[in-house]
């Protein structure tokens, strides 16, 4: 796929993850939406990127939402591109708690709406833009790449709804290719380990301690520049489809995190 020229929408586009692929996909040519709902530093990220993106304001969880930045975008261009990278949400705890209180049903769902749901809604609403778009070589009309976890395959105690969420970004991963394959639209997930992002809530440097000894190689936390290069190498490679690429350094978890 041809990035200079073409248009792309980021959900969670406006810090971590979601700002290093902007920067990147921009870099290369793209017009992106950055589709979020921290106002402040999107637009001040959309300022910076000057012409080449725009913000709209975005909740993943609402179909209007996600369909506004979305035509934002394929007012810019052809859409081609869709990263659902949105994060930033909590809804941790043991199913079961050392006072014997079950998992709050409404955290668990609330964390499986955001992470899976919401993911979802991009994937179908942007294939519906790409599906009506001119195809490119091969007959592509574009590629949408959805975010897991490795926390989807070895979730640590207490995050059972975020891998029960994150593992349903995995599973759907080779239908929805398989069902958009007719229109000609990729899909491929990417599952991210341990990346320094503000996720964490704690400064850089203590969360690199914290987790880097546990990564085999290299012995350091994943940069957000990392997994924006690998968005790009899956946007160019068009034989990369229905797959989830582990993106970690090597890294399994174990039962539980890092002491």
């Amino acid at each position: 796929m041809e990035l200079s020229g073409a248009a792309a929408v980021v959900t969670g586009g406006a810090g971590g993850l979601g700002e290093a692929t902007v920067r990147r996909l921009v870099a290369a040519g793209a017009r992106v939406v950055i589709a979020d709902l921290a106002r402040e530093k999107a637009e001040a990220l959309a300022g910076e990127m000057g012409a080449a993106a725009a913000f709209v304001e975005t909740d993943v969880t609402e179909e209007d939402s996600v369909s506004r930045a979305l035509d934002c975008a394929s007012a810019m261009g052809p859409l081609r591109v869709a990263v659902a990278v949105h994060g930033g949400f909590g809804g941790g705890g043991r199913t079961l708690r050392s006072d014997g209180t079950p998992h709050a049903l409404e955290d668990f769902r609330r964390t499986v709406d955001h992470y899976l749901v919401g993911t979802f809604n991009v994937l179908r609403l942007a294939a519906q833009a790409m599906a009506s778009t001119d195809p490119g070589e091969d007959g592509e009309r574009g590629v949408i790449i959805n975010t897991a976890s490795i926390a989807g395959y070895e979730g640590t105690i207490g995050t059972v709804a975020y891998a029960a969420a994150k593992g349903g970004v995995i599973g759907m991963t080779l239908t929805a290719a398989r069902d958009l394959a007719v229109v000609g639209v990729r899909v491929v997930t990417i599952a991210p380990g341990t990346f320094i992002t503000p996720a964490y809530g704690m400064e850089p440097e203590k969360v690199e301690a914290m987790w880097a000894p546990a990564v085999p190689f290299p012995k350091r936390m994943g940069q957000p520049r990392e997994y924006a290069h690998l968005v790009q190498a899956i946007c160019e490679n068009s034989y990369l489809n229905g797959e989830v690429i582990r993106i970690d350094g090597a890294i399994r978890f174990g039962p539980k995190g890092p002491r």
